[in-house]
């Protein structure tokens, strides 16, 4: 399997109150295109479920994005960053496999955040490429849902990491994920407190995990004091999941 495209988009998980988005992580080459065509269609593939006010207000925000986008900043509703720590993760690709150029859609995060990490992608690229993604998702804004030609579509949904393709197209799995199976939620916490992808979760390391990444993000030790608070409420929140669940597993055995 060989990549040609890739775009990680870090963003706030569902139910949580705050809204932030980072890019990870993007390979986006200009030649050939597949970087900005990844890019349009993560847009058209989100943009109808946007919500109202974000919807009205991309257009401008596409426009700013000709320049460049200075980060961090608040953008349609959403606080615009370079910090990743926390944050769930939806992963976009374009990639050849078995004779296929295959489009994989993550689809397990709302749309707002997909967008505005498209966004941001296109306006960190050298200027020729830059243009170049912004007309695709341009186009893509204008026509919500057409993805491009010639690729075989498949979309994935976090929890068991399944393949739920377009109508008529087989089946695949999502077989190179080491996080493969693990509910979005569980592996935000495990991820929050440091743990790895099929780490043994045990309550005393979850407690000693959480106690020594407090203290490293409460101001008195250094840290930073503007995001402190939202720092500390992550915490706390993996480690109530984490000891939810490992309760939970216990009583089963």
């Amino acid at each position: 399997m060989m990549v040609r495209a890739e775009l990680d988009i870090r963003h706030t998980r569902r139910h949580m109150p705050t809204r932030r988005v980072a890019v990870a992580h993007a390979y986006l080459p200009v030649r050939g295109g597949a970087g900005p065509v990844l890019l349009g269609a993560v847009v058209a593939a989100n943009v109808a479920g946007l919500h109202d006010e974000v919807r009205e207000l991309l257009p401008r925000l596409v426009r700013e994005a000709g320049d460049g986008l200075d980060v961090p900043r608040i953008a349609l509703r959403y606080r615009l960053q370079t910090d990743t720590h926390g944050l769930d993760r939806s992963r976009h690709r374009i990639v050849d496999r078995g004779g296929r150029r295959v489009l994989e859609l993550d689809d397990h995060g709302l749309a707002d955040p997909q967008v505005l990490g498209a966004v941001m992608a296109a306006a960190a690229l050298a200027p020729m490429g830059r243009d170049l993604a912004l007309r695709m998702i341009s186009a893509a804004v204008r026509r919500p849902g057409l993805l491009p030609e010639g690729l075989v579509v498949e979309r994935f949904a976090h929890g068991p990491r399944t393949t739920v393709p377009l109508a008529g197209r087989d089946r695949r799995p999502f077989t190179d994920d080491p996080w493969m199976g693990v509910p979005a939620d569980r592996r935000w916490a495990m991820e929050v407190l440091g743990l790895r992808a099929g780490a043994d979760v045990r309550r005393d390391d979850v407690l000693r995990r959480f106690r020594r990444l407090l203290r490293s993000a409460h101001p008195d030790h250094g840290a930073p004091s503007a995001d402190a608070a939202v720092r500390i409420e992550e915490l706390r929140e993996a480690r109530t999941q984490l000891l939810t669940a490992t309760t939970g597993d216990d009583r089963r055995r």
